[in-house]
């Protein structure tokens, strides 16, 4: 008699059918893909998902991208990959804890960022002042899993990644794209808070008291109180949301960071450089689009110039545009 038992597809679909909340989304009941695929043995569509998420390029080049601190000396501050990871955990978190699908949002939350430029958001500025219109991570980090690395991605996760950002005026269409939104401002508001009291950019004593008393006394603290906000309140209200009290310290948080951490004067001569790399390298290949790797040159030769670029990471781009300004 063997030790093991064979669980199959259809088993983890019974299992959710049974299991998960009324309001989650099932694995049986996706919208499908845009190619029409052969299901899976073992594994349900969000699973496969996840797995093509993971063993993506664009998934592995997070590792060295930035997530507030420019290409940072030391070891223990945050990148865009390990932002990605946490957001995953406090996802799965709360999904669970709300009888939501847990591997949706899992494959939502690990592909959430795979659009972000090099240099975070001061990329992503650059990238839509050479458009001259806003150009958003979201939207291509979908272009990203559509057209430049095709993973032929279910609709729900393609949704989920689309609308993780709050600026996004059309809001995800799952509970599990809700609460990627939640975990994504949950993770980077406490690990940001934290990376800039490791730097000496802050103590905890200049962070807002509404903030310390609402999530504790350290933002060590904070992703547990803020995770049980979620949890609560959104058991009360029957959709994905968060306690009152506990959104309002959270905006007046993320205020204070954009304030005195993300745009604080004395990194300015560091999002300066950013920007002059990415305008630079943007220019560059945008009058010498015979210069695109394979791969980027064909079609319009702005999207190649701007899906060339926007996939850099930090370390890469400085290293390409020292190359270019010696070449000159």
């Amino acid at each position: 008699m063997s030790g093991f038992r064979r669980v199959t597809r259809r088993d983890r679909e019974r299992h959710e059918d049974k299991w998960l909340a009324p309001a989650a989304t099932r694995s049986s009941a996706s919208r499908g893909r845009r190619t029409a695929e052969e299901p899976d043995t073992y594994r349900t569509v969000f699973e496969r998902d996840r797995d093509r998420i993971l063993h993506s390029k664009a998934f592995r080049r997070l590792k060295h991208k930035t997530q507030v601190f420019i290409n940072p000396e030391g070891d223990h501050y945050v990148t865009r990959l390990t932002h990605t990871l946490a957001v995953t955990q406090v996802g799965r978190g709360i999904a669970a804890a709300l009888g939501l699908n847990e591997t949706l949002t899992e494959a939502i939350c690990l592909a959430h960022d795979v659009g972000h430029s090099p240099f975070g958001h001061t990329g992503e500025d650059a990238i839509s002042e050479f458009l001259g219109t806003e150009w958003l991570h979201s939207a291509h980090g979908v272009r990203v899993f559509e057209e430049l690395e095709p993973l032929n991605l279910t609709w729900e996760v393609r949704d989920g990644i689309r609308a993780h950002s709050w600026k996004i005026a059309e809001p995800p269409h799952t509970p599990e794209g809700w609460v990627c939104r939640f975990a994504d401002r949950i993770a980077y508001l406490a690990h940001d808070a934290e990376d800039a009291l490791r730097a000496g950019v802050l103590e905890v004593s200049d962070l807002p008291q509404a903030s310390l008393a609402t999530f504790g006394d350290h933002p060590q603290e904070w992703i547990g109180t803020m995770i049980s906000a979620v949890v609560e309140e959104s058991r009360l209200q029957g959709h994905v949301t968060m306690q009152p009290a506990a959104l309002e310290a959270m905006h007046e948080l993320r205020s204070f960071l954009f304030a005195n951490v993300y745009l604080r004067p004395q990194s300015e001569p560091e999002r300066t450089r950013a920007t002059r790399v990415v305008h630079d390298l943007l220019e560059h290949f945008a009058q010498r689009p015979a210069e695109l790797p394979e791969g980027f040159d064909t079609g319009d030769v702005t999207d190649n110039v701007v899906d060339y670029v926007a996939g850099m990471t930090d370390r890469f781009a400085i290293r390409l545009h020292e190359q270019l300004a010696s070449a000159l």
